[in-house]
């Protein structure tokens, strides 16, 4: 039964979920719709929103057009190959593969989001070149699954920057927060760790379970798992030389790891966006040997950042009109926050909370901008009926996470490693939404 379930809804994604580019502008026409209607703004107005959010995100696509392109050079590097190679040979069975790639990227999210994005896809790659028999598109999907857990770990946007405290935290959350709230009340909470816990013990599974038979099983295409391999440079002039000099290469990473230390001796070990960027581009170099070297590795992984380049802006352009608001202070993010509001009391405010944000994430897929939408709605709501803001704020990150499993926005860099596209994994994804969901929910309503 459970095996037709999977069928049916990989099929179905299949057959009706359109490329991402498309999805993004069907989306952009919905939300015009919507917002226009529910907030009474006229149509330049509204258009006027979607410009001004449609670049607010360019700053960000670059990190994430970087987050792939120093990942997928650092997974190209031989010694990197050699090492995930070995290790994707240990799994002998298509389902101990599933779980081994869920397990690796359920860690890596919850160390950084990114790491964990990147190590995911990589490694699903390594384990498909090993492994006879495994689902391709299941043994993606698997790894993207593992991205549910980054909002509840070490990298989560809202629970740093409750920790961090300040004026923006004051404002975001409508005067509620007025002093930092550590992560041992967000992070290390029991209500967390049993959330964390349910999905590394849970999902894993539920993956496993869902490997179709081998009549349906989808093999990956041995030419799309082919490593391509950038030339061996030529050293026949000084010129060639200096290009390919491995001290030139040591120097710069030198000076990079002497800031990374002094930087993790004063900051610990958290890892921001920049920080796991600056780790790939320099171990990279490192292991490939020389700026000449490297250089070719880079050159071959930027032909997989389409994606992010086209997409990012549409996503910002939905924001833009999703939180523009009209002359009266009335958004569409805050009519749909309003709306889980009214009628919920203390012991249901953490669920519909978590609810309102799953949906606000669909249009709205960034963590931090959904701070910014639903902080300042949320936390006084829930502050008035005697629930603690960190609670709160931990019910608007787990909805934040929750539909990033339908929404391909944050898939676009792991795709772009393996090669599939979004309704490839989707159908498989649906299934990690519906098990995650009620379990995220269950907690919020029984442990908060």
């Amino acid at each position: 039964m459970f095996n037709r379930i999977t069928y049916w809804s990989v099929q179905l994604v299949q057959r009706y979920l359109p490329s991402s580019f498309v999805f993004s502008a069907l989306l952009t026409l919905f939300v015009l719709a919507l917002a226009m209607y529910s907030t009474e703004q006229s149509l330049p107005a509204m258009v006027r929103h979607w410009n001004v959010g449609f670049w607010a995100l360019l700053a960000f696509a670059m990190q994430m057009a970087l987050v792939f392109v120093t990942g997928h050079a650092l997974a190209s590097a031989p010694p990197v190959r050699r090492l995930l190679d070995r290790l994707a040979a240990i799994p002998r069975t298509p389902a101990q593969a599933i779980v081994t790639v869920s397990l690796i990227a359920l860690a890596g999210c919850w160390i950084n989001w990114g790491f964990g994005l990147v190590i995911g896809a990589v490694m699903a790659r390594a384990l498909a070149r090993q492994v006879k028999g495994v689902d391709y598109p299941l043994l993606v999907a698997s790894a993207y699954s593992g991205f549910l857990v980054w909002h509840g770990g070490l990298s989560g946007s809202i629970p740093l920057a409750l920790a961090g405290g300040g004026p923006d935290v004051v404002k975001v959350s409508g005067g509620v927060i007025d002093a930092p709230i550590g992560v041992a009340l967000t992070l290390f909470t029991p209500l967390n760790l049993t959330i964390i816990a349910f999905l590394v013990i849970g999902l894993p599974l539920l993956n496993r379970a869902m490997h179709p038979a081998p009549a349906q099983t989808k093999v990956a295409d041995p030419e799309l798992l082919r490593e391509p391999q950038a030339e061996v440079p030529e050293r026949n002039t000084p010129a060639q030389r200096l290009d390919d000099s491995r001290l030139l290469g040591l120097a710069l990473v030198a000076m990079a790891a002497l800031f990374y230390v002094g930087h993790f001796m004063d900051k610990g070990l958290a890892l921001d966006l920049n920080t796991v960027i600056g780790l790939f581009l320099f171990l990279g170099l490192l292991l490939h040997g020389s700026p000449e070297r490297y250089m070719r590795a880079v050159d071959i992984s930027v032909r997989g950042i389409g994606g992010i380049v086209l997409l990012f802006p549409f996503y910002a352009g939905i924001m833009g009109m999703m939180t523009g608001a009209s002359a009266d202070g009335v958004s569409l993010a805050g009519q749909i926050s309003q709306l889980f509001i009214d009628g919920s009391s203390p012991r249901s405010f953490p669920l519909l909370a978590f609810l309102s944000a799953g949906v606000v994430n669909v249009f709205v897929p960034s963590g931090g901008g959904q701070w910014a939408v639903q902080g300042p709605i949320m936390l006084p709501a829930g502050q008035a009926l005697g629930v603690e803001p960190a609670v709160t704020a931990m019910a608007i990150a787990w909805g934040d996470a929750w539909t990033n499993m339908i929404q391909p926005f944050w898939a676009l860099p792991l795709l772009g490693i393996v090669g599939l596209g979004a309704r490839d994994i989707m159908g498989y994804c649906l299934i990690a939404l519906i098990y995650s969901g009620v379990v995220i929910a269950g907690c919020f309503y029984f442990l908060a």
